[in-house]
């Protein structure tokens, strides 16, 4: 009987890697951490977000092993006209302006046209800032990572006028400011307008790249074919009322003026994956931290344009938000894992919210009930384990204690393939999980089977009845059952 039974579970991990192997090919959409989503999962969790959040419409791309895998256009580019969100809709994308623009930045460092630590006041003064003379310890270094000590925006202040809040180069501070500053000073190397440098963006990162429609300046076919930008309670934004607006129409604001769409603004991501369009020092500057914004078990740190977050230095995710007027933005990536996603939406403010819940809720390791299961693996294999360790312990003469010991081993398995596989999910090589897993089910369940064969070897029926036996076999059933469960939870 024991062995017909380890036969069955045999054929049943083998039906169940058979299972695995056949979904990676059904157009299943890989999490960071490995695990799988459908379309339609996916499909039904934006309908849903987009609704809660008031999102009129949106724009989205994920990627796996550098290739988009996934690619949506949703709700409504114009809610007064009635005009759906198309493959053609443009989106502002707000502040992800920003690793592009460093990313633009740093092809001319590659070219010997700028130098990331020489004070920017050596290739053009600011006079608006003139009257103080910390302002000339200012470099490209210090703009791009935030550190200039200049405001956001001076029009935030009832001044409206630039100050430094600290010496430039000591802290870490948002700001504005400091990339159009560094892009007036590109302007003034060029020697060109501010439609010359929109040219210089063309030609040096998205005509190489093949992105037809992300500018920074809008032209004819960005006006025509621009989605309409909304408030947080879905109002229709008047943006040219905003002198603020009014006045940047035909300027490249290199820290918010970008202008996209999802699987445009996907080919730019690609590259930075794949690291194409500059030498390896110049990533190598990119990527690298420059301001600590926190740390802990999430390590968050700035460099020349992302914000890059690291868990336990292991999986490095290189992400950027963006909020405008009526635009929400947000991408991440892993270059290492080739993996991420990004979207573009007409909502103010909405866009953080669909960031959170995309990533935690969905596309980091899949939804909150797969979340859910492995913790519930975890904890019915710490119970065997702790469980059967005090008895083995403290109650050495216990009913079936060789059954304790078999079911002890299951349970140390269980822990040990549930941290291994999450040490992977953290690690380029999280595709080995879809084979992996089915091993580490196999082992459980032979482990299983050989610990029935020796409960049933044991003569007193008294001792398969005892409360603490009966407790096992419960906890065995649920481990099974939620190792199980897995493959179909998404």
């Amino acid at each position: 009987m024991p062995r017909i039974f380890a036969l069955k579970l045999i054929a049943l991990c083998c039906v169940i890697l058979c299972l695995i192997s056949c979904s990676k090919d059904s157009g299943d959409i890989k999490t960071l951490l490995g695990t799988t989503l459908s379309q339609q999962t996916i499909d039904a969790f934006l309908d849903r977000e987009m609704k809660a959040l008031n999102i009129p419409g949106l724009s989205i791309a994920i990627i796996n092993e550098g290739q988009v895998v996934y690619h949506r256009v949703k709700g409504m580019a114009d809610k007064q006209k009635q005009l759906p969100v198309d493959s053609l809709s443009i989106f502002e994308g707000a502040s992800i302006s920003k690793p592009v623009f460093g990313h633009f930045v740093m092809t001319l460092v590659d070219d010997g046209l700028l130098d990331l630590d020489k004070p920017l006041y050596q290739y053009l003064p600011n006079p608006d800032i003139a009257h103080d003379p910390r302002y000339k310890k200012i470099t490209a270094r210090m703009a791009l990572s935030h550190r200039t000590g200049f405001p956001n925006w001076r029009d935030d202040y009832p001044e409206k006028e630039l100050f430094i809040q600290f010496e430039p180069g000591s802290e870490y501070h948002y700001s504005g400011e400091g990339y159009q500053y560094l892009a007036e000073v590109i302007r003034h190397l060029l020697k060109t307008n501010w439609a010359g440098v929109e040219a210089e963006f063309q030609k040096r990162v998205a005509h190489p790249l093949g992105m037809r429609h992300t500018k920074f300046i809008q032209d004819d076919y960005i006006r025509k074919h621009k989605v309409q930008p909304y408030d947080q309670s879905g109002q229709w934004i008047d943006k040219y009322a905003n002198p603020w607006w009014a006045s940047r129409d035909s300027v490249f604001v290199a820290p918010t003026t970008l202008h996209s769409e999802a699987l445009d603004f996907s080919k730019w991501m690609i590259a930075m994956m794949n690291q194409q369009g500059l030498s390896q020092e110049g990533f190598t500057e990119l990527y690298k931290p420059h301001s600590e914004i926190s740390n802990g078990l999430l390590q968050q740190d700035y460099t020349l344009g992302f914000t890059k977050l690291a868990v336990l230095n292991r999986a490095e995710l290189f992400t950027h938000s963006g909020n405008n007027d009526g635009f929400s933005t947000y991408f991440a990536f892993d270059k290492d894992k080739k993996w991420g996603f990004v979207f573009f939406a007409n909502a103010s403010r909405a866009g953080e919210a669909l960031a959170q819940h995309l990533s935690y809720r969905l596309l980091l390791s899949g939804t909150v009930w797969k979340i859910g299961v492995i913790v519930l693996v975890f904890v019915f294999g710490l119970m065997l384990l702790l469980n059967n360790l005090f008895a083995l312990l403290f109650k050495p003469r216990a009913v079936a204690s060789r059954v304790r010991k078999v079911n002890l081993l299951i349970g140390l398995t269980v822990c040990v393939w549930v941290v291994v596989l999450l040490l992977l999910m953290l690690s380029p090589a999280y595709g080995w999980i879809n084979y992996l897993y089915p091993l580490a089910l196999f082992s459980v369940l032979l482990l299983v089977a050989f610990s029935l064969k020796q409960l049933r070897k044991q003569t007193d029926t008294q001792e398969r009845k005892n409360s603490g036996m009966i407790f096992q076999q419960v906890l065995l059933t649920l481990t099974v059952f939620a190792g199980l469960l897995l493959i179909f939870v998404e």
